[in-house]
């Protein structure tokens, strides 16, 4: 069964690239040989129809990931439901299901039915831990943790976080360190305690060939998970970050043979100075693999506006070759977020790609940027909402004193263009701006 990667190595061109090629004005040609390196990949399970496609990597336009999900405490389907609809609304790229709490099945297969037409990723790790708990009260076998994989494929799911660099020795190595947060992720602590518990390797790194072997069958994407990102500034690129990270690149590489496409997480805290040492150590250990941001968060006193946070570190990892960024909301650290806060980490997050895009990428992002300011100068304000980020916001805003002048209502009749308007109209038509 060919992949979408061994299609590419042999000079092909699947028609998922032109697609790519046309939406992000690439030639194909040059997608097709960053394909076939792992360079981009392309976020789609061949089982499920219907979903667009979404290319990430070097070269192409950053996407945002949108989370949603039930938690223990709170299961409320119909919420997280309007969350995925938020989502798709303000232009997500991508939707992850990262649900702890209810019927994890049923959560899933409905989410990823409302997610249309984005891609789908998914945690297989939560369900694995948890249902082992649940049904066996203890820990789950290690044939559960591939068992719960094999489900999530056949349902569709098109990229999974797979936390397998993480190893015991990591894991050991990670509790007696001197972090002020040992582990932070999820997925990281539950393998923690399986491996501590039973003493034995971390079941995704023993059982790596087995996985190739069923993303091949799907052609579905590898996400490989950061267990050991930082988790408190202090703690950024420290000997069990970057010791996670080769492995991965180990894993990587295994995975490039056999045609696989994978992208590799990271980081989480990390200081404004250290954010571009980061991007970059990554792509050279991974030789270019599509990197896949958590934030990062600049600063941890950012409590109850982490998105914000998050958004000043995006922007910067864009700008230094990021590919995808998984946004925050500013409820991260404190609770389940609300489909309006959703909303809210979601434009904070397209902001922060879009602004490191316009240095990524240079003049096939910074177009639209160009013609916003062009119609603030001729004070063209239904043009210039109609192309901001959240044109809804915007014209709330506009709108919301009800004082109806050729301007907006912080300058008014006091307006710099209108001021200047005689001057600038000799320039528009010496420049023919229409």
């Amino acid at each position: 069964m060919k992949t979408l990667m061994s299609r590419a190595r042999t000079g092909a061109v699947p028609e998922e690239l032109r697609i790519i090629a046309r939406e992000e004005g690439i030639p194909t040609e040059r997608l097709r040989d960053r394909l076939a390196s792992g360079k981009i990949v392309v976020l789609r399970n061949k089982k499920r129809g219907n979903v667009r496609i979404v290319g990430v990597g070097e070269g192409l336009r950053t996407k945002v990931n949108v989370n949603v999900g039930t938690s223990p405490s709170i299961v409320d389907l119909g919420m997280e439901v309007e969350k995925v609809r938020v989502a798709v609304e303000y232009g997500a790229d991508s939707i992850m299901d990262l649900s702890t709490g209810g019927d994890l099945d049923n959560i899933r297969r409905k989410l990823l039915e409302e997610s249309r037409p984005l891609p789908f990723g998914t945690v297989p790790i939560y369900q694995a831990y948890i249902e082992g708990v649940r049904t066996k009260r203890g820990l789950p076998d290690e044939d559960d943790f591939i068992k719960i994989l094999e489900r999530h494929l056949e349902d569709g799911v098109d990229f999974m976080t797979i936390h397998a660099g993480i190893t015991l020795e990591l894991a050991k190595r990670a509790l007696k360190s001197n972090r002020i947060e040992p582990i932070v992720s999820r997925g990281g602590s539950m393998l923690t305690v399986w491996m501590l518990e039973n003493n034995n390797e971390n079941p995704y790194y023993t059982n790596w060939n087995y996985i190739l072997e069923l993303f091949a069958e799907y052609d579905a994407v590898i996400s490989l998970g950061d267990a050991l990102r930082p988790g408190a500034l202090v703690d950024a690129l420290d000997h069990l970050q970057i010791g996670e990270l080769i492995v991965n690149a180990k894993l990587l590489r295994r995975a490039r043979e056999e045609g696989v496409q994978v992208m590799v997480e990271g980081p989480g805290h990390v200081p404004l100075d250290k954010i571009a040492i980061d991007v970059k150590l990554m792509k050279t250990l991974t030789d270019g693999a599509p990197y896949y941001v958590l934030g990062p968060i600049v600063t941890d006193t950012s409590i109850g506006y982490d998105h914000i946070s998050a958004a000043i570190g995006a922007a910067i990892a864009a700008a230094d070759g990021a590919d995808l960024i998984c946004y925050l909301t500013p409820a991260e650290h404190l609770s389940l977020p609300t489909p309006e806060q959703v909303r809210e980490g979601l434009i904070a997050a397209k902001i922060a790609a879009h602004a490191g895009d316009i240095v990524k990428l240079g003049s096939r992002a910074v177009s639209r940027d160009i013609e916003i300011s062009r119609y603030k100068t001729k004070l063209q304000w239904d043009k210039v909402i109609s192309l901001s980020i959240d044109s809804k916001r915007a014209r709330e805003i506009y709108e919301q004193y009800g004082v109806k002048v050729p301007a907006c209502n912080m300058c008014g009749d006091l307006c710099v263009f209108l001021l200047l308007s005689k001057y600038l109209k000799k320039k528009n038509r010496s420049l023919n701006i229409r």
